[in-house]
């Protein structure tokens, strides 16, 4: 008997959050966090769970801009080295994205290994931003080539990271956002005091701040202060911007 082929495994978008827009104007990618090396498909309840609360805040905030906003289903739980399957997704996911709206403003949006995604794909044409939470990076090896930032040249980039993170190192994301920094002047790192690698204690303020951050690189309005100044500031000060209590509280007072 002919032995059957194995199916070729494919990425996905999901269905919009919330009602899609009738005319898109922008489009956020949700990239759920990962394992470093995984060949199994990944659960697309459990991924999807990690960053759905974040995606159900951002359709409310663009529901009158036209943003629709996707997470990202991946072939394979892992990076897995130098494949870099998460990120060949997220760039898949990209030119998707293209054939679905045509020519609108992509900003790429990523948890944990999803972070790293975001980073490493964010040079595709089609983005314009990108937002990393705290973002799992490789530790640094001489042996190796660092993890590379010429790609985020022209887009605004937004790392926030917990303090107390104790999955992925927060100086991590600090050296790399100095070297991103070098070429870009449009990148800011928030630092979230205490906080560990969910984002739990000050979930209310991350998603602010994300919303803040999405809305602004995708449709022009105006950044909070707190962002204005991070983006401004010469590093390590915008590089080290703590994270306020109450920052949601007093967007919603503006």
């Amino acid at each position: 008997m002919a032995q059957q082929a194995t199916p070729v495994r494919t990425a996905r978008l999901g269905r919009a959050l919330g009602t899609e827009p009738t005319a898109v104007s922008g489009v956020v990618l949700l990239l759920p966090g990962g394992e470093e090396t995984s060949s199994r498909r990944p659960s697309p309840m459990l991924a999807a769970a990690s960053v759905r609360a974040l995606g159900r805040r951002l359709v409310r905030a663009g529901r009158t801009e036209g943003l629709a906003v996707h997470v990202v289903h991946y072939r394979f739980r892992g990076w897995n080295g130098s494949e870099a399957h998460l990120a060949q997704d997220a760039a898949w996911a990209a030119d998707e994205v293209v054939r679905r709206y045509g020519d609108v403003p992509v900003c790429l949006a990523g948890v944990d290994m999803g972070g790293r995604a975001a980073l490493r794909a964010g040079g595709h044409d089609a983005v314009n931003s990108v937002l990393a939470l705290s973002p799992w990076l490789p530790e640094e090896d001489v042996a190796a080539p660092p993890e590379p930032v010429k790609q985020l040249g022209g887009r605004r980039v937004m790392i926030v990271h917990g303090t107390n993170d104790q999955r992925t190192d927060p100086e991590l994301s600090f050296r790399l956002a100095a070297r991103a920094k070098k070429a870009n002047r449009d990148i800011c790192r928030f630092e979230v005091h205490s906080d560990r690698h969910a984002l739990h204690a000050f979930r209310d303020e991350v998603h602010a701040l994300a919303e803040d951050f999405v809305m602004g690189a995708l449709f022009g309005r105006a950044f909070s202060r707190p962002v204005e100044d991070a983006l401004a500031a010469p590093p390590p000060l915008g590089l080290r911007m703590p994270l306020a209590s109450g920052f949601g509280q007093s967007l919603r007072r503006r």
